[in-house]
């Protein structure tokens, strides 16, 4: 069958209409396939959120869509919506209330119970919970404090700052960064001397570095060495070696040996001594009258007279 260009742009001028309908309501906040019913209440304040429940003797059953402060009665218009299954009277009440642990503020619907059914488009009448406007006002006033005492804060904050700023004394702020950057200088002057003396001394630090890994690989090879070394076994025959020396010492305390015996035998050094004192006279004699011991007389003289100790022991 060959549709003719007239039913062409018909239909195509009904679906234009169709979609521009649903459009302009999308637009107004209104949509054309959702099964809720909006209504509408205000407050004196506002204590919700676009996220606020919608409850009915306890049951969460539609939400808050969105609130408007109204300029000219100084209220503030709130828009909900509900389950379109919900039937409840246009005399009904909205109340706002505090949800508690849950925190937050929520709309419940206090049903008056009566055959005016209450359709999708209407105002209805509000309530607030007893105390809660008494705890929104003190929450504005708190709110109101705290801003007061933030914004005095920040204000000695700026006086401060700006008399930091401001300040030409030795404790300014200006002061502190001249000195700061008058260190800055310096360091950057240090820096370039200690790079000059670098780059004028390389080949003297590559030389020293080279020795210091040179002395490093000898040091390596000293100590490997010295590991297989037999330490232990050294320092054992050195004990005993000690312990030998120990055990002479011992004896020769006690007087035990021939030189045990020379230390502690107080005759034999007496003896000791008195030959040791003859010996030194009969040399001195030795020397004084030599023809007394070597007797060679030629002519047949007389001997002289007997030996005379001289005075000096060194004659």
């Amino acid at each position: 069958m060959k549709i003719s260009r007239e039913v062409k742009a018909a239909t195509l001028v009904i679906l234009g209409i169709v979609f521009f309908i649903f459009g302009f309501n999308y637009l107004k906040g209104k949509n054309l396939f959702d099964s809720s019913n909006v209504f509408y209440t205000e407050f004196d304040y506002n204590g919700l959120t676009e996220a606020s429940v919608v409850t009915i003797k306890g049951n969460n059953i539609g939400k808050v869509t969105k609130i408007i402060y109204d300029f000219k009665t100084g209220k503030t218009r709130v828009s909900f919506v509900v389950d379109e299954q919900l039937k409840f009277s246009k005399n009904s009440k909205i109340r706002m209330y505090e949800l508690g642990v849950m925190g937050g503020n929520g709309l419940a619907i206090i049903d008056a119970e009566d055959n005016v059914i209450a359709k999708s488009g209407d105002f209805i009448a509000s309530e607030v919970e007893v105390g809660l406007v008494k705890n929104l006002s003190s929450n504005f006033s708190d709110l109101s404090a705290e801003l007061d005492t933030t914004l005095k804060s920040a204000d000695t904050l700026l006086v401060n700052l700006n008399n930091l700023l401001v300040d030409d004394s030795e404790k300014g702020l200006k002061t502190t960064i001249a000195e700061l950057n008058e260190t800055l200088r310096s360091f950057k002057s240090l820096s370039n001397s200690f790079k000059s003396v670098i780059t004028k001394n390389k080949d003297s630090l590559t030389a020293t570095i080279n020795n210091f890994n040179e002395v490093s690989k000898n040091l390596a090879i000293l100590s490997k060495d010295l590991k297989d070394v037999e330490i232990s076994k050294t320092v054992n025959n050195l004990d005993k070696t000690l312990t030998s020396v120990n055990t002479v010492l011992a004896n020769i305390e006690k007087g035990e040996g021939s030189l045990g015996k020379l230390m502690k035998d107080e005759k034999l050094y007496n003896n000791l001594e008195v030959a040791s004192s003859q010996l030194k006279e009969l040399l001195q004699d030795f020397k004084l009258n030599p023809k007394r011991y070597i007797n060679v007389s030629v002519f047949g003289r007389k001997d002289k007279k007997g030996y005379v100790k001289p005075q000096d022991e060194r004659e």
